[in-house]
């Protein structure tokens, strides 16, 4: 039993971690600073030898409701109050952007993608599942090592085209 519930919480992992980094990506968060504070978090991230592009989209991330805040929003929501929870996500993530002066729509289009993709999975992979893979995810990118996962976020915008 528990390496099936572990199995589905690694299996989310992955769907939210693809997720939020190709939407985030498309929306070009590695490219330029697009909030107030994501240029600093840049430019330490590069200092300490990181990628100033994958730290951009840390800064981004830190910065302003994206596609991790909105998959993480859309997998709480959806487990409360099912695909309508999912939608009033959205909704909300479009509002903190709008907020923080956020131009872009990577956290309102992430969520979508997310709620649609939990949507998806359902059958096998129930919503809490996805909490807590969207926290791993997240951990991933924000907490392990920013160095080696600006490195990573950059090669992914090159082989993208977005920077």
């Amino acid at each position: 039993m528990i390496l099936i519930e572990t199995g589905k919480i690694l299996a989310a992992f992955a769907i939210c971690w693809l997720n939020f980094v190709i939407v985030d990506t498309y929306f070009g968060l590695p490219k330029k600073p697009g909030v107030l504070g994501a240029k600093v978090i840049g430019e330490k991230i590069e200092n300490v030898g990181g990628n100033i592009n994958g730290g951009y989209f840390m800064g981004n991330i830190v910065c302003s409701p994206d596609a991790s805040a909105g998959t993480l929003m859309a997998s709480i929501f959806y487990y409360l109050m099912g695909f309508e929870g999912g939608l009033i996500a959205a909704l909300f993530i479009y509002i903190g952007n709008r907020l923080c002066n956020d131009t872009g729509y990577a956290g309102t289009i992430g969520t979508i993608t997310a709620t649609i993709l939990i949507y998806l999975f359902s059958g096998f992979i129930s919503a809490e599942y996805f909490i807590a893979g969207m926290v791993l995810a997240i951990f991933s990118i924000q907490g392990v090592h920013h160095s080696a996962a600006s490195r990573l976020l950059g090669s992914i915008a090159r082989k993208m085209g977005r920077i």
